[in-house]
């Protein structure tokens, strides 16, 4: 799946996707796909306001219940920074973290830091095989850091 950067894939390429994780293409599955690609770091409520004109009838249950099967298929990631509702992304299989700015809320994704999974070993794995590590980095983003020093100066 494309990551923000790159474009779009057209609905054929959404229904392809979905078809090939096993569940029954629908148009609201298509629309939370599609929305997804243009707003990744999107929580189940952005979706909902994104779709709900194009699909009437849908609820925000039926949105959340996409997002849970899409993440259950491996076609969407669920992210979940501490003290914000959780996010979801199209971006799924390396392993990557995020930074996020607790000023503004700015998500920007981040390459792992070795580079294949689990990027990070425990000092302790009490006998789990780990095969992922989710790593969030909380500061402030260079506009959030940059109106702070602004109000510091006198």
């Amino acid at each position: 799946m494309p990551t923000a950067s790159t474009s779009v894939p057209d609905i054929d390429v959404l229904r392809h996707t979905i078809r090939a994780s096993g569940l029954k293409v629908t148009a609201p599955r298509v629309a939370v796909l599609r929305t997804l690609q243009h707003l990744p770091h999107s929580s189940a409520e952005r979706v909902f306001d994104r779709v709900k004109d194009e699909l009437s009838g849908t609820s925000p249950q039926a949105v959340y219940g996409i997002l849970a099967a899409f993440t259950g298929a491996g076609i969407v990631r669920r992210f979940d920074p501490p003290g914000s509702p959780a996010l979801f992304e199209c971006r799924v299989g390396d392993n990557h973290h995020h930074l996020v700015c607790v000023a503004c809320g700015t998500i920007r994704d981040v390459d792992c830091v070795i580079g294949e999974a689990p990027c990070l070993e425990p000092s302790d794995d009490s006998g789990f095989t780990v095969f992922a590590a989710e790593v969030t980095f909380n500061g402030l983003c260079e506009q959030c850091r940059a109106a702070a020093s602004a109000t510091d100066d006198p």
